[in-house]
């Protein structure tokens, strides 16, 4: 039988939040992976009698391990190698600082503002930025074996077996991720075709704006290369293009209020297995006769996908690239540079970290610190705002840490060191797939003991490295709260509100370009889509300041309804579109001038502003218009804009 917590012993929500554990599946061939990738080396330094060797390859492997989260073959190529490079870069820069007092400090510190920095392009540059740093705070804090190419070498391959052991497969499933991936987003619109008209429509819509979001992320990426010459990604990408206008109806249903058939959900599941097998042949369709616009659009959507999907050939000059195809490497590597040596938040960042790294190691140099390394290492960790609340992070750090030291003691207390270390290493390795994806102290906890494992490898200090571990960490922890965290006080309404001020001014865009303005059908699908990206960006960054203590959580808990009124509004934008293109009457353009009108005010109140302010909702027009939900829902998000 469940007790409540008396009142005064509830934890608060957003701890609640913390510590709750993301549900994801199992990444097995993940886990073996890096069962395999940790363990080897390991055993092959100790067969050669150098187990530091091993020990340091290892360590390698652990950060191809981290970034072993792609699904497609190139983009392992990107996630592991890349960031491997730049790790040797580190490790490298770092021993050659080692044991030179305050040139070391001054040396890693500008390693972590060049960290910082580039950690802003992207994903892979920002774990490239990670290792940089990682590596160089681990060469300039450790002695390491033999010439200084050595460490280098060593720890890159470890990091690089990885990248074998997760390319083994490819020349015999080339393309199998990407097609896997286009079925997923057919059956999650599926799933969101099945939740309208009920309660779970919201989240539904939410899971495929991120599905799409994958699906075109890898199709385009390797797209890139191919320039339209692979008949495979011509398909799939002329296959998410079809499912686009399916996605589109399910607003005009969801106004509706009536629940679709059976067969509506049903075909989309028979069309994504379609997808997944490469099936080309005749599908039988058994929809309902459709007897409304709403009705009317579904029915010739799902048709419509249903031939894109079963042909054979597609022609990839009729190929539209919704997101646009990504520009050429050499185009988009001068972008960056071009954007991260302007960007005040690149800047702005690189400083917080080498504020917060040259603390650290000035404090190192000045306190005698065992293992004192390890608060930089916890720093680069915490202090990675793209990976989630820096706030956060410290605490499920620290949490992490605890719970990773209790299984290190009884590792080290009880593990012969030698041969044994090894089918522990196999033990402990899957664990860190395994747990990353439940969230960042889950991840911790599984990193923790094997890093200790492999730290007395290298310095044979069994159990003595356990309190040294936590207190450093604690002190790193400590760092970055105060240095990079609450002397940084980012207004955060301001932030939120000119990010929601952009979503709400592109909207209004799209309502003008969605009735006939002259933009090309192409050009309103690719606006439509942005706006949809940009949304979940948005939805994504204020789920994370709900994890902030007060009154940062407090204030986004308080924004949250207009995120999901904004998101309401450029659903009833699609919905009005989809109606006027299956018969309803296009509004006039009084009627659409006054919803723009209104929907420019409310951007330019939420950029003026950091609380929510009182607006007029004086929105009328003609009874029975297409437009009549997209005025209730402008309304609406404008009354939630006024204070209570």
């Amino acid at each position: 039988m469940s007790r409540e917590f008396p009142a005064g012993l509830t934890p608060p929500d957003w701890l609640v939040r913390n510590l709750r554990p993301q549900q994801a599946p199992v990444n097995w061939a993940a886990v073996a992976r890096a069962a395999t990738a940790m363990a080897l080396p390991l055993a092959i330094g100790l067969a050669a009698g150098r187990p530091a060797y091993g020990a340091l390859a290892s360590m390698g492997a652990l950060s191809g391990v981290i970034g072993d989260t792609a699904d497609a073959y190139r983009m392992r190529i990107l996630n592991i190698a890349i960031p491997q490079l730049f790790g040797a870069i580190g490790v490298t820069l770092g021993s050659l600082a080692f044991g030179h007092g305050w040139v070391a400090v001054a040396a890693v510190t500008g390693v972590a503002l060049v960290s910082g920095m580039i950690s802003t392009i992207g994903a892979v540059a920002s774990v490239s930025g990670l290792l940089l740093l990682l590596n160089s705070v681990v060469g300039a804090g450790l002695p390491m074996p033999g010439d200084w190419w050595l460490a280098p070498v060593l720890m890159s391959g470890g990091g690089l077996l990885v990248l074998l052991l997760a390319l083994l497969a490819w020349p015999l499933r080339s393309g199998v991720p990407e097609r896997a991936a286009v079925a997923d987003t057919y059956r999650t619109v599926a799933a969101l075709m099945a939740a309208c008209g009920t309660e779970e429509y919201d989240a539904a819509r939410h899971a495929v704006t991120q599905s799409l979001n994958q699906s075109y992320d890898l199709v385009l990426a390797r797209r890139a290369r191919h320039h339209g010459r692979s008949p495979e990604l011509t398909r799939l990408l002329a296959q998410l293009n079809a499912i686009t206008p399916v996605v589109e109806a399910a607003p005009a249903v969801r106004l509706s209020g009536t629940a679709l058939p059976a067969e509506v959900p049903e075909t989309v599941r028979h069309l994504a297995q379609a997808v997944e097998t490469g099936y080309t042949g005749p599908i039988g369709l058994r929809l309902p006769v459709p007897t409304s616009e709403t009705a009317r659009a579904v029915d010739h959507a799902l048709r419509h996908a249903a031939e894109v999907v079963t042909a054979p050939d597609v022609d990839p000059r009729g190929i539209d690239d919704r997101l646009g195809r990504p520009a050429a490497l050499s185009i988009r590597a001068a972008r960056a540079a071009r954007n991260v040596t302007l960007s005040a938040n690149s800047w702005r960042y690189g400083l917080r970290l080498a504020l917060c790294i040259g603390l650290a190691q000035a404090l190192v140099s000045i306190v005698p610190v065992p293992r004192s390394y390890w608060v930089a290492l916890t720093i680069t960790f915490v202090l990675k705002p793209d990976f989630g609340s820096v706030f956060s992070r410290a605490l499920l750090r620290a949490l992490g840490t605890v719970a990773g030291l209790v299984i290190a003691a009884a590792v080290l207390a009880a593990v012969p060191r030698g041969w044994w270390d090894v089918p522990v290493m196999l033990v402990l390795a899957p664990l860190i797939p395994a747990f990353t994806p439940r969230g960042y102290g889950y991840q911790t906890a599984a990193i923790t003991p094997v890093i200790l494992l492999l730290s007395d490898v290298l310095n044979h200090q069994g159990t003595a490295l356990l309190l040294p571990r936590l207190v450093d960490s604690l002190i790193g922890c400590g760092i970055a709260l105060v240095a990079g965290y609450l002397l940084w006080p980012e207004s955060w309404h301001t932030r939120v509100g000119d990010r929601l001020a952009d979503a709400v001014a592109d909207t209004a865009r799209y309502v003008e370009s969605a009735f006939g303005d002259g933009t090309e059908p192409a050009a309103r699908a690719r606006m439509r889509r942005r706006l949809y990206r940009d949304l979940s960006v948005i939805r994504t960054e204020f789920q994370r300041a709900l994890t902030e203590p007060p009154p940062t959580g407090r204030r986004a808990a308080a924004w949250w309804p207009l995120v999901v009124a904004v998101e309401r509004i450029v659903d009833a934008t699609t919905a009005a579109a989809v109606r006027v293109r299956h018969g309803a009457a296009t509004p006039s353009a009084a009627e659409i001038r006054q919803v723009t009108m209104q929907l420019v005010e409310l951007a330019e109140g939420l950029r003026d502003t950091e609380i929510l302010y009182p607006v007029r909702t004086d929105l009328t027009g003609p009874a029975g218009s297409v437009l009549e939900p997209l005025r209730q829902e402008v309304a609406a998000a404008r009354a939630i804009a006024s204070p209570r």
